[in-house]
């Protein structure tokens, strides 16, 4: 399923950002950071991951059409959960 570029524009944003989090994170590990200041920055970086799986759900389940495979669409959407 293609998605609009909107959509796409968002998620690559999002994800760049991401990645930020992730080296931020393993910069803490080397630099022996705090194991609480840690996991912060890990559940952060989980709920922004999980928010970019959201919106992809969202514009995949917005452009439903009679193509579209419910079933498949659900399983994807519960994957994320």
């Amino acid at each position: 399923m293609q998605f609009p570029e909107e959509t796409s524009v968002d998620v690559i944003k999002r994800l760049r950002r991401l990645e930020g989090q992730i080296r931020g994170l393993q910069r803490m590990v080397e630099e022996g950071s705090e194991c609480r200041e840690i996991v912060t920055q890990l559940a952060a970086a989980k709920g922004a991951l999980d928010r970019v799986g959201f919106k992809l759900m969202s514009s995949a389940m917005s452009q439903q059409t009679e193509d579209t495979n419910m079933d498949e669409l659900e399983k994807l959407f519960l994957k994320l959960s």
